[in-house]
């Protein structure tokens, strides 16, 4: 395994600082044991008369679900470790266990679904808008196109293999229409809004402002539906976060331009600007442009962090299923931060290196880490090789910032 090698490397064993528990987003009570008692409510229900050992010679901790273990262990500098036990069964739960409850989630362009497990865990469904194949059209806007399921898949495998570790864990899953949204939803709206195509098909296309009608409905196969199903992160009531708006966000106008788009001193005003003026908040926003340049993701408007680290904590690379949309075409401007800005963590600079170079190319690993996946293959090969590319062009950009 070629990804096993690269988890070996020693730029991918840099030791963490100590996590204290100020650092993490939740300190458990070990005497807390999980149950599955239903109070009436979708709420899990936990009992401190536990004892700490239970009969079985387990901890209390051992009887959290796969979900719950992944909201506890986010702390101040990850939102999941490096080697983490836990993954392959949390990707497993997302792709295989029952679903009990789909919901639509309020707000956005496009129809996303909440999707809730027997075990009380959540999950993001975004169904599945065009082929692998099918590539955005030259002369859309950024704003106007589909999200990707396979995108949000992709993305999640192509963030931990740069080891910044900000996309909550995402798995492919095949969703039947009938019996895992349209029989056991409890959303009116939603429920409202099913029919049979003309071709024999289910569909549905819920309530949303942009793309919610019969001409953009999501019809099964007949009704089979692809998607990509992510953990969702701890309700904001346990764990506020706090959103920012990106210093280099489009304009989102069809002719107007933003500033970072006209002035080329752009970046000495961001660094004056809190929260840029100080700490590692501008060179985390640089990670995340390397991210959606090689993703070719144009719409990173907003960010998020944990409200409770303050500024000085990672940023949480949510909603990346406008990536990957066109594999013949690279977006330079995404990197304007990084060329304005000329600045780059030493870390991540050498990690790019080493995925420019065999046996750790780019491509080669993502492919490897995505053919795990329920409905592989999640990219087609134009994409996996445009990579490669694109990494070469950030190593390119990086290399004419050393010689100014």
């Amino acid at each position: 395994s070629k990804l096993a090698a690269l988890f070996e490397h020693p730029l991918y064993n840099i030791p963490m600082p100590e996590v204290t528990d100020k650092d993490k987003l939740f300190v458990v009570n070990p005497m807390e044991k999980f149950s599955l008692q239903s109070s009436g409510s979708d709420e899990w229900v936990s009992s401190s008369k536990a004892e700490a050992i239970l009969p079985t010679g387990k901890t209390a901790y051992d009887t959290y679900p796969a979900w719950l273990k992944f909201h506890v262990g986010i702390n101040r500098y990850e939102l999941y470790p490096r080697r983490d036990p836990l993954m392959p069964t949390l990707l497993h739960d997302l792709a295989t266990m029952r679903i009990v409850s789909s919901v639509q989630k309020s707000g956005g362009t496009q129809l996303k679904l909440i999707m809730t497990f027997p075990n009380y865990g959540q999950a993001l469904f975004k169904p599945m808008k065009q082929s692998r194949d099918q590539e955005t059209p030259m002369d859309f806007f950024y704003f106007s196109d589909f999200e990707r399921h396979n995108a949000e898949i992709a993305a999640f495998h192509l963030d931990r293999i740069l080891d910044f570790r900000r996309i909550p864990p995402v798995s492919g899953r095949l969703v039947n229409i009938t019996k895992e949204i349209r029989d056991i939803t409890t959303d009116k709206k939603l429920a409202k809004t099913f029919f049979i195509s003309p071709a024999g098909n289910v569909c549905f296309y819920g309530e949303c402002s942009y793309y919610c009608s019969t001409e953009h409905a999501l019809c099964g196969k007949p009704d089979q539906l692809e998607g990509s199903v992510a953990a969702l992160l701890p309700d904001k009531a346990l764990a506020k976060r706090r959103s920012w708006r990106s210093p280099w966000r489009r304009s989102y106008h069809k002719s107007k331009k933003a500033e970072w788009e006209l002035n080329p001193n752009y970046c000495a005003q961001v660094r004056q600007t809190p929260p840029y003026d100080r700490g590692h908040r501008l060179l985390d926003l640089i990670d995340m442009t390397v991210l959606d340049f090689l993703m070719g993701n144009m719409d990173r408007h907003h960010y998020e962090t944990f409200e409770k680290f303050g500024n000085d904590t990672f940023l949480l690379h949510l909603d990346n299923g406008r990536g990957f949309g066109k594999h013949s075409h690279d977006e330079m401007s995404i990197l304007a931060p990084l060329q304005q800005c000329c600045s780059i963590k030493k870390s991540t600079y050498l990690r790019l290196q080493l995925l420019a170079t065999r046996p750790y190319l780019l491509s080669e690993l993502l492919r490897e880490a995505l053919a795990a996946d329920p409905l592989a293959p999640i990219l087609t090969e134009p994409h996996l090789r445009a990579l490669d590319r694109r990494l070469g062009k950030v190593l390119a950009a990086v290399g004419r910032c050393l010689a100014r």
